[in-house]
Parts: structure tokens; sequence; C-alpha cells
């Protein structure tokens, strides 16, 4: 019986690395593959046909995966997410690739990120050997402002995103990088946002090399943010009236917060109203809840339908014991959200 791995103790963690055609994905993928310390990376990429990257051909019609000279696992990703990702970690318990200590995947430019984010929680299986660590969004520092006019997907793809990186900063002016950097602020308070020439950047500050998950106080209360996002109360219809584009005006970015401890309960029957009525235009919704008569927050995570698995923290990141809900959405008012989780709160009362 020939020898295995040793089962991972924490779930894998995942970067969802995404942006619109021509960004600079694949630029900034290949200088974060050559540094030293992303060796134990295992790259998945979401494209037709065969790819280059670092301008070196790794994928042939008949290959799926090619391990490159700098140790880096990389796989065409041919067939459905959550098979391959089964697929490559049974691989990494048979040793018959090296062990990986994380997995990037590189979606397609004109992809949703969406149902990438809702396998990785819907799927059981895979969510017991994978996490997700953050989500990173390329934005072409010449041409994002054009992009975001005209594609509501880089729209989309920007507002879900942990960290916004703007690329080919050497190529525009520090005007259109102002501009830019503005209109994301406003589309996703919440993201860090960075600036790359030529895909250069440090490392880790794209992709986590720490245990960080948002089960961690300090980590959680850095991944929420809420403290960013305008109170559901006083957000105006659209974000940006003045903005050039309906697209900006469909995005809404606001925060929730209960002073009180919450019904547990009757807060999940909120989100799963939202859910069951809405979910497709739930793009994100992050919290830290305080439920009634439980001694630390719950952390909540949904991506349009789905739900991730609630999880425990073990103490308060800090002095703040409100509930604090941050939500991303389409074609939703913040009253009518904020109605319907007081109306199941209410009838819990």
């Amino acid at each position: 019986m020939p020898e295995c791995e040793p089962l991972v103790t924490q779930p894998i963690p995942i970067t969802v690395l995404t942006g619109f055609l021509g960004s600079g994905k694949t630029t900034l993928l290949a200088r974060l593959l050559a540094d030293p310390t992303l060796r134990d990376t295992a790259v998945l990429v979401n494209e037709v046909g065969e790819i280059g990257l670092d301008h070196q051909l790794l994928y042939g019609a008949s290959e799926t995966i090619v391990l490159m000279d700098r140790g880096c696992l990389c796989c065409a990703l041919r067939s459905d997410l959550a098979e391959q990702l089964d697929d490559l970690y049974l691989r990494r318990m048979r040793k018959e690739v090296p062990a990986f200590a994380r997995v990037v995947i590189e979606t397609t430019g004109l992809a949703d990120p969406g149902p990438i984010l809702q396998t990785l929680a819907a799927d059981r299986t895979i969510a017991a050997l994978y996490r997700l660590e953050r989500i990173v969004t390329t934005i072409d520092g010449e041409l994002g402002e054009r992009t975001l006019d005209e594609h509501f997907e880089s729209v989309k793809q920007a507002a879900v995103a942990d960290l916004l990186v703007i690329t080919k900063t050497d190529r525009a002016d520090g005007q259109m990088i102002e501009r830019l950097t503005a209109r994301l602020k406003d589309l996703n308070p919440g993201a860090h946002i960075l600036a790359s020439a030529r895909g250069e950047v440090n490392p880790g500050d794209v992709i986590d090399m720490g245990a960080t998950t948002p089960a961690h106080p300090l980590v959680a209360r850095h991944w929420l943010r809420a403290e960013r996002y305008v109170p559901a109360s006083v957000a105006p219809a659209v974000i940006n009236p003045g903005a050039s584009t309906a697209h900006d005006q469909r995005i809404r970015s606001f925060a929730i917060e209960y002073d009180e401890p919450v019904s547990g309960k009757a807060l999940w029957a909120g989100l799963e109203r939202l859910i069951d009525d809405d979910g497709d235009k739930l793009l994100r919704v992050k919290g830290i809840v305080n439920v009634a008569g439980l001694g630390g927050p719950r952390v909540i995570h949904i991506v349009q339908h789905v739900l991730y698995p609630v999880t425990s923290l073990p103490k308060w990141p800090d002095d703040d014991r409100r509930t604090r809900l941050v939500f991303i959405v389409r074609d939703l008012q913040p009253a009518n959200v904020r109605a319907i989780l007081d109306g199941a709160l209410a009838e819990a009362a």
C-alpha cells in the first residue's frame, strides 16, 4: 500500500484571484509564484485552451497538472471545481503531487466569482478540506474606469473583493489613479487597495501566508471592517449619485448594527428569508453576531444563496459587543433589508 500524507488538521486556505480581461491577473500571479515563499502553492486556472504564464506554456490539451520548475503545482480547470479540488487533495494525500500549503484559483476575466465562492461553501466535502482565505481583484489602472463603465461583471468583481490591486500604475497618470481609487472606495469601502506596476507587489500583502481565518478574533475584526460602511438607516438610494454609469448605482454597501444581543434563531430566519427572496442579489454578507445566551460571538458569511457554516470566536475582538452585519448587494434597497431583519427579530421578541 503506498505511503500517504497525514490528514491536514486545518482546512487549506484558498485565495480567489479575479479581475476583468486584461487587468493583469496573470502577470500578478506570475510575480507571486516567482517568490520562494510561495513554492508550496497549488494554482487552478479557470480558462479555456492553452494558457501562458510568465512566458511559459503550462497547459497543453492533454495535461491537467504541471509541476513548475519553481515547485508550484498548476492545474487547468476544465471540469467541475469541487471535483478538481477533491482530486487535488487526494493526489496530495497519495503523494502523487508535492504537499501544498495553499491554493490560488485564477478565474477567467469574464467570470462572476459568485459561483466559485458558493462551491467552496455549499459542497460539504470541499468545505471540510478547504476554506476561503480572501478574494483578490485586479483593476487596470489605465483602463479601469472605462471597464467599470462598460462591463457590470467588473463592477461585481470589485464589489466582493477583500483586496483590490490597481495594476499598470506605471502607465496611468496620478489623476486617473486617484479617480479610480475613489470610485473603488465607493463600491467597496471595506477592501484594502494596493497599487502595482508590472505585477510587482509584496506577496504577503496579496496572499496571507499566516494562520488567518475569521475564526480568529483580531482577524475577524480586520475581515469585517464594519466601521467603513454607511449604516443602512442613512444609506442613500444609490452609493454614488454623480457616477457616470448606472452600473455603480446598482451596487450598495452598508452596515446593520444591533446594540443588544439578538435571538440567533430569529436572525437566521431573517437571513434565510433574504436568501430565499433575493439570494442572487446578495453579493456578499459578513457579520459578527452577539447571540443572546452565548458567551462568545458568532461569525457569519453569505454569498448569494449560500450561507457558509457559522463559526464561533473564542472571545470578542475588542470591547465592542454589538452585532455588526456588512452587506454588499445588487439592486436591493438598504431600508428593505433592514426591515426584513428587524421584522424577524421583532417576531421573536
